[in-house]
């Protein structure tokens, strides 16, 4: 990258999302972003601004097929420095993040091209709740009208908890620090729906929490990774909390900005804010300069989350109120001490002491959704503000009137999980969590978190015995026998 002192030149290249059929999706965010560019000291002309086309709604297509086509795209380029910047939009983070791990991984087969700066507008980087309706019926029948395919191997990477995200995320979760070595990762998300473009057949488009297809919290790379395990020489059957946090990354909401549209999208509408914050993105040009950036995000942040009341206009009617609570995301991946699936099991959270599942705060729990390829995999969307505790909401229009009153939290939190198979000669048992560990801490807001929940297999004696007798002995009805230690 450019040494201080040097002006700062870079080749910027647009990365749409899902399903784009045109051009058109980037709107004038191009043209309003290089026209600002040269006030803030970041000189563009025509020649440096690249729009991507790639093709996602083919059902042949997997995410692997885009990241090669991309690289050799990139080829194509022929960069001065061999360096360039990224504006990705949705599906797009990911496919640049899945490239950033290809070059990584198979520096033989990717190109030494180096990306300096990410900035990654609503990106779905662990998925999105839409992804599963967009498999099914009605996405067929939105696509076959539109004369494409639903794209149904992308569908498969963005569904909640899919194994292809989790494996990004986790080797992001458990990886260096990108700023470290330069590379300075960015996500820019709105902070509402459209509620012009609420689907009322689709829940999941008025959405508070997400932006009306992507969560803030999956669009979130302050991520965590905790598992649930049995200590070495602890209770079999009490799991103990490890908890691993990811690279400090720099996130942003934008506020009344949402996913798409002319009106409030965050890239096609091209909201003042959004080109003002990657700007200041583009402007980092030093580890300590990114985590000045991510301290002014986090204050920025915290503000808006203090102006948390939206009122929609219903008409002739009163108006819908929306408490802009911070959510957490949490996807659990239930399995045992070999690797085995636990299809089934139930996870029950717990508060107080002792722990009593009628103490968790009411409206904590806002969606589940098990993925479908893997349904031990289940993704959990919290209420983070009604578990930490929240102040009393007023009305903005009427400071006397309480909107919701205040609430405290119930912590620790807790939780068993609860298999189906509780007896035979492989089976497992009830688990609970330590009593030391407070689940709170595992959340964050606007953040998601995996966590992995390996039960102990217990086997039996009765799977494997020796006998010296010589006479027939018939063993199709074998006593168990306890548990082998």
């Amino acid at each position: 990258m450019e040494r201080r002192g040097e002006p700062f030149m870079t080749t910027l290249v647009f990365v749409h999302g899902w399903s784009v059929t045109n051009t058109s999706t980037y709107g004038s965010l191009p043209s309003s972003l290089q026209a600002q560019a040269s006030a803030a000291g970041i000189p563009l002309t025509t020649a440096d601004i690249w729009l991507s086309e790639y093709v996602s709604f083919d059902d042949a297509v997997t995410m692997p097929d885009v990241v090669r086509a991309f690289d050799h795209a990139l080829r194509d380029l022929h960069l001065q420095d061999a360096s360039f910047a990224c504006i990705t939009h949705s599906t797009g983070g990911p496919v640049v993040r899945e490239w950033l791990r290809a070059q990584r991984e198979r520096p033989g087969a990717f190109s030494t091209i180096r990306l300096t700066h990410l900035m990654m507008l609503a990106p779905a980087n662990f998925g999105s709740a839409l992804a599963q309706l967009g498999k099914g019926v009605l996405g067929r029948l939105k696509a076959w009208a539109g004369g494409v395919e639903p794209g149904q191997r992308i569908l498969d990477w963005l569904e909640l908890g899919s194994r292809e995200s989790l494996s990004l995320n986790l080797d992001h979760i458990h990886g260096d620090d990108p700023a470290e070595r330069g590379q300075y990762l960015f996500a820019l998300s709105g902070d509402r729906p459209d509620r012009s473009l609420y689907d009322h057949i689709n829940s999941y488009t008025g959405e508070d929490g997400s932006d009306g297809v992507v969560r803030m919290a999956a669009a979130n790379l302050n991520a965590r990774h905790a598992v649930l395990t049995r200590e070495s020489g602890g209770d079999v059957n009490a799991l103990a909390l490890n908890v691993t946090t990811a690279p400090r990354s720099a996130f942003k909401l934008i506020p009344g900005a949402s996913h798409s549209g002319t009106d409030q999208g965050v890239m096609a509408s091209s909201p003042p804010a959004t080109v003002e914050a990657l700007l200041r993105c583009l402007k980092v040009r030093d580890a300590a300069g990114y985590r000045q950036l991510c301290d002014a995000f986090d204050a920025e942040n915290a503000q808006r989350d203090a102006n948390r009341v939206e009122k929609e206009s219903v008409g002739p009617f009163p108006a819908r109120v929306h408490i802009h609570d911070p959510r957490s995301m949490l996807v659990i991946r239930l399995a045992d001490e070999g690797g085995e699936p636990l299809h089934g099991a139930r996870l029950l959270f717990k508060a107080g002491t002792p722990p009593n599942p009628d103490w968790m705060p009411q409206g904590f729990m806002l969606d589940r959704q098990a993925n479908s390829r893997d349904g031990n995999v289940v993704t959990f969307f919290l209420n983070h503000g009604l578990l930490a505790g929240v102040p009393r909401v007023a009305d903005p229009d009427s400071s006397r009137r309480t909107l919701r009153p205040a609430m405290d939290s119930h912590r620790p939190y807790s939780a068993t999980i609860e298999p189906t198979d509780l007896s035979g000669l492989v089976h497992h048992a009830l688990a609970t969590t330590l009593a030391r560990d407070d689940l709170f801490p595992i959340f964050g807001p606007h953040q998601t978190t995996v966590l992995d929940v390996v039960l102990p297999r217990h086997v039996r004696e009765g799977v494997f015995r020796l006998t010296q007798s010589r006479a027939p002995e018939d063993f199709h009805h074998p006593e168990p026998g306890d548990v082998i230690p």
